[in-house]
């Protein structure tokens, strides 16, 4: 069945002699033919699944025509195929590959109920809209919102996917800690305006380790970075050491975490460590004259920048309950100096002060990268709703799209030219594939664009995911 779209022609600059026409009467032909990849790990490590599985459905089962996790499925993979708007899906759910992506028996939507709905096999804007708008409190007599997420299923879930990425116990794992700026455009509720980023704006909390998403939660800007890390901390060190009691873990963030409470909470527990960065002052910077004029002595007879690392203890007058083992980098650059600071409680024999610097702190920028693919690739900005709830539910679909998606680039990108690749990256060369889609009685067949110049390493994340156990 052909597509309801506009049927007017049109006409582009011809090119010899051949007129060059085009409309949107071309049928089953979708331009996802790599949400196939998607669903295959989907499948094969049941991420949505047990997604779904963190939302109560109070609808009545003999009315349902769209599950929980047909919805949940079709809304992550939207975010992953560059569809952020809900608006899109009034026109996706036309679509035979992503429904068949999703789940649907019916990928052509020909068994639907209603007329209107016939040839949609997917869910419209309005469904969609209803999962997200839910309120936490609801029974089977609310008459629109009747599907209720639970936020500590959620957060758990993503912390159990992380610890089932590693066939055994690491010997150290690294914990990145960091917040960021979610700009707002109306009067969402928690509506707040911050000085530093100079906007009216939500500011999320995010653990990273490595490229693993642990925790993306949505706060109010009227706060510290750091406020409820500790709490974050402490849960995520639980939820760790049940599966993995004798690995190190390191908690590494910039100065905005450099808090008594938050190093309290690591020093309190046994092979739990910080590196965390701190803002310079007037007595940190005496502690290290010697060391920024012997950096700009080097600078002077080398004309390159130089660098002198030292160490000492160090407590500040009141914020801090002990004094604490400091790690400084003096250094002088064409600009002039540029000192720099780490506080840490990590043994002095696990590196000397320049390596614990330049080589495990400053490592700490990838994990900005991965927030950018969030933000930038997978959407996690847009929290237009009015209320926190959905807006937190809205973070919490881009990160189980990222986490898709990173965790194809971990797995069926090992080995090709394109397995350190952005998530950007991976939908334009491997999800944005034409595709002409035929529906039979015992077949779907998707017959991928033949000029597609990534189908090598389309092959091999074919196999590497086929390599991958089915899980019950």
């Amino acid at each position: 069945m052909q597509t309801e779209c506009n049927g007017k022609q049109l006409e582009f600059q011809g090119v010899g002699g051949r007129r060059v026409q085009a409309d949107f009467n071309g049928g089953h032909i979708t331009s996802d033919g790599g949400v196939l990849l998607l669903r295959e790990l989907d499948d094969r490590l049941r991420i949505c699944r047990r997604f779904a599985a963190c939302f109560e459905d109070h609808r009545d089962p003999d009315l349902i025509e769209h599950s929980v996790e047909e919805l949940v499925r079709q809304r992550v993979y939207g975010l992953s195929l560059g569809y952020e708007d809900l608006n899109d899906h009034d026109e996706l759910r036309r679509d035979p590959l992503l429904a068949v992506a999703a789940g649907k028996v019916d990928p052509e939507g020909q068994a639907r109920k209603r007329a209107q709905d016939k040839g949609c096999a997917l869910a419209g804007k309005s469904t969609l809209n209803r999962l997200e708008l839910t309120p936490e409190q609801v029974n089977p007599g609310n008459r629109y919102q009747k599907i209720v997420h639970h936020a500590e299923r959620i957060e758990d879930l993503f912390v159990t996917l992380f610890l089932e990425g590693h066939a055994e116990e690491p010997d150290e794992i690294v914990l990145d800690f960091d917040a960021t700026d979610d700009p707002l455009h109306g009067h969402q509720e928690g509506l707040f305006f911050h000085g530093y980023y100079d906007e009216y704006c939500y500011l999320p909390l995010y653990v990273f380790c490595g490229d693993h998403l642990l925790v993306a939660r949505l706060r109010t800007s009227d706060r510290d970075a750091s406020d409820g890390a500790t709490e974050v901390l402490t849960w995520l060190v639980q939820r760790i050491r049940e599966q993995w009691p004798h690995a190190r873990i390191i908690a590494r963030a910039d100065s905005g975490f450099a808090r008594d409470e938050f190093m309290n909470a690591c020093e309190a527990r046994e092979k739990v460590y910080y590196l965390l960065g701190m803002a310079k002052n007037v007595r940190l910077l005496q502690k290290i004259g010697v060391e920024l004029v012997q950096a700009k002595q080097r600078y002077e007879q080398t004309g390159q920048a130089a660098r002198v690392f030292t160490e000492f203890s160090y407590r500040t007058r009141k914020s801090w309950s002990r004094s604490r083992r400091v790690i400084a980098k003096a250094e002088h650059l064409a600009k002039g100096p540029n000192p720099r600071f780490i506080v840490t409680n990590l043994p002095p024999d696990y590196a000397d002060p320049q390596t614990l610097y330049e080589q495990h702190y400053c490592a700490r920028g990838n994990m900005e990268n991965r927030i950018k693919e969030q933000q930038l690739d997978l959407f996690a900005d847009r929290t237009s709703a009015h209320m926190m709830r959905p807006n937190q539910l809205r973070l919490w679909f881009s990160s189980l799209a990222y986490v898709l998606v990173s965790g194809l680039r971990r797995v069926a990108l090992k080995g090709t030219r394109m397995a350190h690749a952005t998530c950007g990256t991976i939908r334009l060369h491997l999800f944005k594939i034409g595709a002409l889609v035929t529906v039979t009685v015992r077949r779907v067949v998707a017959r991928l664009a033949s000029a597609c110049p990534y189908q090598d390493v389309f092959h091999q994340a074919y196999h590497n995911l086929h390599s991958l156990p089915l899980r019950c």
